[in-house]
């Protein structure tokens, strides 16, 4: 998956020579937590919402006070944000995301096109609702944990049982994290399948796989093996 795909666009930026009220009026307004921080069509740095609130009690006052007024501070965003931010490119990947998210201990990236110029904000946020959509999350289904022998075609052959069950596979996610060494360890969401057919594909899963769980969300069900 692409960073274009999951980004949020367009970018809400704000000038570097603006007030730190711009700032939080801008965060406020459009329920964010970070601004891309523009000089005329160039990024020069980012600030957050925490940026924001050391400044204001840098000075002893409070740039967010609890009653919801702003204190009249004359800072300017260049002089608090971050310089030279990490960002990502619009066509690198959510897993490329998540590592620099990683490393940086950031909260979030601008993304950039092939002409350099900020698209959109990728941020923690939009790593979980790609995990949720990938994983079949707020959807009904029954989710099986398994770990079987690393192979070709191993995973296949699973999907390919729970689809003689009368099971149709929604989402899967395979991977050797955790598995013992030589094994790989699948998640498998499947759906419209009744009870005594699922009855029988544990059955004959538990013959093949070591079962790690199997999760009935429709049902509100969790077996831990």
């Amino acid at each position: 998956m692409l960073v274009k795909n999951w980004m949020s666009k367009p970018a809400i930026t704000i000038n570097a020579d603006a007030f730190l009220e711009d700032g939080v009026n801008l965060l406020r307004k459009h329920e964010i937590h970070m601004l891309p921080v523009m000089e005329r069509a160039r990024l020069v740095g980012m600030v957050t919402d925490q940026d924001l609130e050391r400044a204001s009690f840098s000075d002893g006052t409070s740039l967010i006070s609890p009653n919801g007024r702003d204190s009249p501070l004359q800072k300017t965003i260049s002089e608090i944000m971050t310089s030279r931010p990490v960002t990502i490119s619009c066509n690198q990947t959510i897993e490329d995301t998540a590592e620099l998210l990683l490393v940086h201990e950031i909260l979030g990236l601008p993304v950039i096109n092939q002409a350099g110029e900020v698209v959109g904000m990728i941020t923690k946020s939009d790593i979980f609702r790609f995990i949720l959509t990938t994983l079949g999350m707020g959807k009904d289904g029954i989710q099986f944990g398994i770990e079987l022998v690393d192979r070709p075609g191993c995973v296949k052959e699973v999907t390919d049982i729970m689809r003689d069950y009368g099971g149709r596979v929604g989402t899967f996610v395979s991977t050797r994290e955790r598995a013992e060494k030589g094994y790989r360890r699948a998640y498998i969401r499947i759906h419209d399948i009744d009870r005594p057919s699922l009855s029988r594909l544990k059955e004959v899963l538990r013959d093949k796989v070591k079962m790690l769980y199997v999760i009935n969300h429709r049902e509100k069900i969790s077996e831990i093996f």
